[in-house]
């Protein structure tokens, strides 16, 4: 993510915001270090609904630097370095999904961590009827269905752990954070 369609820049050189497991900043590394490392980072959720209430579900492509091919629940990614979460949310809005602009309604914020993903984010929401222009790179297809047909489908296929824990919080229907996932959450 990140990435401008049509650009030439290698993701994996992106400058990004690393953190601390408190979300203090810790110092800028590249992408591609970050993910070697297994830095903590931040990155920006946002769960796209149309006025039907139904969510927007992408396909990753296979090209994706983590959870290739997974299905996703939200639009997003990477904090860049010098960004907030509230623009990284409007630039990879616009990047992945063609939509712009967007009125973007907060969440909630979370710690979540497994083996190779250690994520400060930060959910948003928007609500758009408008088409979409999928970023080539990182958006392999996409639809929309309603939250509860969207979980249903989460146990039969693969979808991202962290989009999951997000839909899963933002609907109600995550339990606690130790008998769903390996995830800290912090508001």
């Amino acid at each position: 993510m990140g990435q401008e369609p049509g650009s030439t820049v290698d993701p994996g050189e992106e400058i990004v915001q690393v953190v601390d497991d408190d979300n203090r900043e810790a110092g800028t590394v590249s992408r591609r270090e970050m993910r070697a490392r297994g830095l903590a980072h931040r990155a920006s959720y946002i769960l796209v609904f149309n006025s039907k209430g139904e969510l927007f579900v992408q396909k990753r492509t296979r090209e994706k630097d983590i959870y290739p091919g997974y299905l996703d629940v939200a639009a997003g990614g990477v904090v860049l370095a010098g960004e907030s979460y509230m623009d990284a949310a409007r630039r990879e809005l616009e990047e992945e999904l063609g939509i712009r602009p967007a009125l973007l309604v907060p969440h909630f914020t979370f710690f979540y961590r497994e083996k190779d993903n250690r994520v400060w984010g930060r959910v948003f929401s928007c609500t758009y009827d408008g088409s979409l222009t999928l970023q080539e790179t990182e958006v392999e297809s996409g639809f929309f269905a309603p939250p509860e047909a969207v979980l249903a489908l989460s146990r039969k296929k693969p979808f991202t752990p962290d989009g999951l824990y997000v839909l899963q919080r933002f609907t109600g229907r995550l339990k606690t954070a130790q008998e769903e996932n390996p995830v800290q959450s912090q508001d």
